[in-house]
């Protein structure tokens, strides 16, 4: 398979990162975009250094390059994610203004009717927004809220993330590890449980 990734200026580029290096992991190849804003976030957030976010996969560009490949709907892949999607990028999208690569990028998985997935960082949401989600999402954008499922029990924050990241490989069709579904057995691989036996957070009582 073939992914796009970009991570925007938008809180939490965990979640990019982290889906970034699972497809690796996972034997996907990926072209990632880090936004001008997103470096000062990474360098923030998480204490990395872009460029070594970038080293993670061999094919990486800056925003202002629309000579990459993916800026043209020639180029097949298998989806793209923009993860953390900030409020600026989806406006542009939901417009077709496609001012830099990230935003060309996404247009052009549009136009070829690919999958996009779109993790946007904001709270409270103002109807424009809402207005937005709903414009992509009625085309087939997948909007996906980074929302922390506590029925997992976390303990530290790379438990919420991984999470995450199964939901969006989930999304992407990129068969993972990380974690059962729901009717399973209620686990992610690698979480730590808060349970005192260890195997793993039971789910809610409902009724």
């Amino acid at each position: 398979m073939r992914i796009v990734v970009a991570i925007t200026g938008a809180s939490g580029a965990l979640y990019g990162i982290s889906v970034l290096r699972e497809l690796t992991a996972h034997n996907v190849e990926t072209r990632l975009i880090i936004s001008r804003a997103a470096r000062y976030i990474i360098r923030q957030e998480t204490g990395l250094d872009p460029d070594l976010v970038a080293g993670y996969t061999p094919f990486s560009y800056t925003e202002d390059d629309f000579d990459a490949d993916i800026a043209s709907g020639s180029f097949r892949h298998d989806g793209m994610v923009i993860a953390p999607c900030s409020m600026k990028t989806l406006a542009a999208i939901a417009h077709g203004y496609a001012e830099n690569l990230i935003q060309r990028a996404a247009d052009v998985t549009i136009k070829e009717r690919r999958r996009l997935v779109l993790l946007p960082r904001e709270t409270p949401l103002s109807p424009i927004h809402l207005e937005n989600m709903l414009k992509l999402a009625r085309i087939g954008v997948t909007i996906m809220p980074p929302v922390p499922a506590f029925y997992l029990r976390p303990v530290v924050i790379d438990d919420l993330v991984r999470h995450t990241t199964a939901r969006v490989l989930d999304q992407l069709g990129v068969k993972h590890n990380l974690a059962d579904g729901w009717g399973d057995r209620y686990r992610l691989s690698g979480f730590t449980s808060a349970s005192p036996s260890g195997s793993g957070p039971k789910p809610p009582e409902t009724g």
